[in-house]
């Protein structure tokens, strides 16, 4: 992957459907309704990206995927331990969706 562009969500969509079959990911941070605020995850490692149970537009059709839109999301390169993707993060949490390199 390229990085010395800026990642944008056009950027990252275009990578979710390039490599659908063959993605990883790790969810850092999800919303929690019950504190109110993002919480943590114990989520350690990639895992194979699973089909959301509740697929649109914001989430890509992939489980632990959440995008806000209006320029509040935050995309970052990552090419580390044989990975290459993109990490994310806004107001709802991050997560890495990445592939094997």
């Amino acid at each position: 992957m390229n990085t010395s562009k800026k990642i944008t969500l056009a950027t990252f969509k275009s990578f979710v459907k390039k490599n659908r079959d063959q993605l990883l990911i790790n969810v850092g941070s999800s919303f929690d309704g019950m504190t109110d605020c993002v919480q943590s995850t114990n989520d350690h490692g990639f895992s194979a990206a699973q089909n959301s149970d509740r697929p649109f537009t914001n989430n890509l059709g992939i489980a632990g995927v959440w995008l806000v839109g209006g320029s509040r999301d935050y995309f970052y390169p990552i090419n580390e331990n044989g990975l290459t993707g993109i990490k994310a993060s806004n107001c709802c949490g991050s997560f890495t969706i990445a592939i094997r390199a």
